[in-house]
């Protein structure tokens, strides 16, 4: 029984879990959508900022730092599902990172590779994730509770609850904890969700910070009756947006590796039209291209 069992999603049928991701593994790159992410090569501005890499990773310059949300610039995930699109800025092109963090321990979020070549920074993640990280090279490693901080420089970072689970290789189910990190710097807050489901917990984020820019997944979700209680779909996602409060929807999480079975460039059609529907003003809602950046600026 894993450590944190008691707050994991409840997967019915994990065998079905394992076996659906070899498929989707020994399957990667059959997506008959031909789409390809707009890919421009971009660089890391110089003034608060948030560029897209790619997938769950973005650079933000925020409070004076280089922070890099769970990077991962290598062309495979765990040396299978390769990449659609290349990284939005080059790893050699990158400024010095400051800050690393790093929301749970599965492969596309956690990517060994590339935290290898960032260690030099300090990591924040979640409980239980420390060793693995320290064992790829980072002397500094604070890892947290739900609900608990820690300040660096003018820059805070609380762990906040998110709907998944933990699993780096068979028999480590659970036993490091999950969740999305809100950052609260000068120029506003940001907040980072992780992989996550939709789930009531979104509200209670929401009362506790005013959130300037919600990144949040809106991929990897088909088919629903599997990756429902782990995932949300575009939907969900923008039911999570107004649970938050937030101001800003930053789109993340797709058309960078095709982990599920829908076709890589239907989330952010799929959100364009719930966004649309829901009457919001399109200036909030920024789906990026790979490499695209956005002043951070709080309104």
């Amino acid at each position: 029984m894993g450590r944190f069992d008691d707050r994991a999603t409840k997967l019915e049928g994990f065998g079905t879990f394992l076996r659906w991701q070899a498929r989707s593994l020994l399957g990667a790159g059959r997506d008959r959508t031909g789409f390809v992410t707009p890919w421009r090569e971009g660089r890391v501005p110089q003034e608060p900022s948030l560029t897209w890499i790619g997938h769950a990773t973005f650079v933000l310059r925020l409070g004076g730092k280089v922070l890099a949300t769970d990077p991962i610039w290598s062309t495979r995930v765990g040396g299978l599902v390769k990449r659609k699109a290349p990284p939005g800025v080059p790893f050699e092109a990158l400024p010095p990172v400051d800050v690393v963090t790093v929301s749970h321990d599965h492969m596309d979020h956690m990517d060994f590779p590339t935290l290898r070549r960032l260690s030099g920074a300090l990591a924040v993640t979640p409980l239980g994730n420390g060793p693995r990280l320290q064992k790829v090279g980072f002397q500094r490693v604070v890892e947290l509770d739900w609900w608990q901080s820690h300040r660096e420089g003018s820059l805070t970072f609380t762990l906040v609850p998110s709907r998944h689970w933990c699993m780096r290789a068979p028999g480590t189910r659970n036993e490091a904890l999950w969740g999305g990190f809100v950052v609260e710097g000068p120029e506003g807050t940001v907040y980072h969700a992780g992989d996550t489901a939709w789930f009531e917990g979104f509200g209670e984020i929401g009362k506790r910070f005013r959130i300037d820019w919600a990144l949040l997944p809106i991929g990897a979700y088909h088919p629903g009756w599997f990756f429902g209680p782990q995932h949300m779909n575009p939907e969900e996602a923008l039911r999570a947006f107004e649970d938050l409060n937030a101001h800003n929807f930053v789109a993340m999480h797709w058309g960078t590796f095709r982990l599920t079975d829908e076709p890589l460039g239907e989330p952010p059609e799929r959100l364009r039209a719930a966004w649309q529907a829901k009457g919001v003003d399109p200036r909030r809602l920024w789906i990026l291209d790979v490499g695209e950046s956005r002043a951070l600026v709080s309104t």
